[in-house]
């Protein structure tokens, strides 16, 4: 099957869930194909990568920056960045904001939540998300659009485990929504869910999926 062919089965598995298309490790070939198929929203997880790319190739792609960002590269995605999903300390946040304010851009964010039991995945617990949410700091944070939360279930074969994670973490988005959503903070995207498990995800709420071995093959 084409990237094509594979891109159009995948969006007729998605409702309304919002599809980025995970092109990391990926020639720019491949990702012209899908953006020749429609596609626009593509996710990098690695600096350099996303730069070189997003200066290659056309203009109008959303570049989403899906893996652990650490604060020193901030400032080379903050001019053209369309999302980061990965934000997993307030540290980072402030960075965010600080190279947003230099370039006076708002740059939308997820701030990622870590619901997985294995110790290498990244981001907040829910008592670090209050604290966040609820500073002064984040108050005078007027270069960050929080758009919503993030999360990567554990990987393993136990669905009923990837589904207790995701739906811990749509709990946890309805209720963040609830108790903060105002003029500062607008909670409306739940990004979960991977080619190995977005279809629990999106039965379990999520509206933002990051799909890459199914579209583009293995790495």
């Amino acid at each position: 099957m084409s990237i094509a062919d594979k891109l159009k089965t995948v969006k007729e598995s998605l409702g309304n869930c919002q599809l980025v298309a995970v092109s990391k490790t990926k020639p720019n070939e491949d990702l012209i194909q899908a953006y020749e198929a429609g596609q626009r929203a593509l996710g990098e997880n690695k600096v350099q990568e996303l730069t070189d790319k997003a200066e290659a190739l056309p203009k109008d792609i959303e570049w989403h920056m899906i893996g652990h960002l650490q604060r020193n590269k901030v400032k080379y995605i903050a001019p053209f960045v369309h999302l980061i999903h990965s934000v997993d300390s307030v540290r980072l946040l402030k960075e965010i904001n600080k190279q947003g304010r230099k370039i006076d851009r708002v740059i939308p964010v997820l701030l990622q939540i870590h619901i997985a039991e294995e110790e290498n995945k990244y981001g907040l617990d829910e008592e670090e998300l209050h604290e966040l949410l609820s500073s002064e700091a984040f108050n005078e944070m007027n270069h960050v659009d929080v758009q919503g939360l993030m999360g990567m279930a554990t990987f393993t074969d136990d669905k009923d485990k990837i589904r207790r994670e995701f739906k811990s973490l749509k709990k946890l988005f309805d209720k963040t929504a609830k108790d903060y959503n105002d003029e500062k903070l607008n909670l409306k995207e739940l990004s979960m869910g991977m080619s190995g498990d977005y279809e629990i995800a999106i039965e379990e709420g999520s509206t933002m999926v990051r799909i890459g071995s199914k579209i583009f093959g293995e790495r």
